[in-house]
């Protein structure tokens, strides 16, 4: 009788650590899509199977009793978001196939509630069962998390919270904290008394508001009045980003930072090239993209702070998962992963 497959047998095909394996079959944070699909393939190859028979259904191993159908709702957002939540989606999608798991996509196309209500019917008239949700906080779309509640119908937002509705739980950063973060670090950039410009997304979105707040929290504990951080929304558009930023810099020129909370970090940052500020301004924002990449490299950019957003597009679907076939409830919180705090200098580890 040959030797009962091992994590270190896994680990060793694979070429990664027992604890990387560890991470794969609990589901955690922290692990490539590529790792972990080698770390899956390697399991088949020495025909390893976790013992508990929910571990084994959660990694695809074992097939599901029934077809189930998830539906996932995303924002108008593009770009960087769209692009990473989207890989998340597929890595669920292929890791719940083998349990006769259907994940439906839709996205909206404006901020309207309306029209994320008409989405929400749509993805219900297709069989969804649960649905993963990134959407503003507004009371219609509280009032149908509610309903759906009461209905049976799980919902799990992610990204961007609505707190207070009969959501399962949340999935994504600590958002206040990350502000937080932010307005640390941006304490320590500028001088006492600076005048410093917040250029935010959209304040209807609970992640953006939220996000916001503590950033505004954390500077006044550093010493900064509120009347010393001029706050513009830009609504996650180039144009509007480059105009209202461009705007408040020719309006206050003792700016000394810039806090980008906002998908349209670009937009910003040529704002203040061509006031000629670059340089002479602080800058710091959120998510590691291509275009961030490029800012931090040109000095344009200080600091961003990394959230995983692949795992956000991914984990909502396997929480939805558990909860309809096991009857297991996740926390309330239940992905909160630490902060990563990027410059030039640690670029290429991200």
């Amino acid at each position: 009788m040959g030797k009962r497959p091992t994590i270190l047998m896994v680990a060793e095909r694979a070429g990664v650590s027992r604890g990387t394996v560890d991470r794969v079959i609990n589901g955690r944070a922290y692990v490539r899509g590529d790792v972990r699909e080698r770390v899956m393939q390697a399991m088949r190859e020495v025909g390893y199977v976790p013992l508990r028979m929910d571990k084994a259904q959660a990694l695809g191993m074992v097939p599901a009793a029934r077809p189930l159908t998830l539906g996932v709702l995303l924002p108008d957002w593009s770009g960087h978001f769209l692009k990473e939540v989207t890989m998340g989606i597929e890595e669920a999608r292929r890791l719940l196939a083998d349990f006769g798991v259907r994940i439906l996509v839709d996205q909206c196309e404006t901020e309207i509630p309306d029209e994320c209500l008409e989405k929400l019917d749509k993805l219900l008239a297709g069989g969804a069962e649960g649905v993963a949700l990134c959407t503003k906080d507004h009371p219609a779309i509280r009032a149908r998390i509610d309903e759906l509640a009461e209905r049976g119908v799980p919902v799990v937002t992610f990204n961007s919270d609505v707190p207070i509705s009969r959501r399962v739980c949340f999935v994504g950063q600590d958002v206040p904290r990350s502000g937080r973060v932010a307005g640390e670090l941006m304490s320590k950039c500028v001088p006492p008394g600076s005048r410093v410009l917040a250029a935010v997304g959209n304040l209807e979105f609970d992640g953006h508001k939220q996000r916001l707040m503590g950033f505004l929290d954390q500077m006044e504990a550093r010493g900064f009045a509120r009347e010393q951080i001029e706050v513009v929304q830009t609504y996650n558009d180039f144009a509007m980003s480059y105009e209202r930023v461009r705007g408040a810099l020719r309006r206050l020129p003792d700016i000394a930072g810039v806090y980008m909370a906002n998908h349209s970090v670009t937009g910003c940052a040529e704002a203040i090239r061509e006031e000629g500020r670059q340089g002479r301004i602080r800058v710091v924002s959120h998510d590691v993209t291509g275009g961030s990449r490029r800012l931090l490299r040109d000095g344009a950019l200080d600091f961003v702070i990394a959230q995983d957003l692949r795992r956000q597009g991914y984990r909502p679907l396997t929480l939805l998962y558990d909860l309809l076939r096991r009857e297991e409830q996740p926390g309330e919180l239940s992905e909160s992963p630490s902060l990563r705090i990027v410059c030039s200098q640690n670029l290429d580890d991200n």
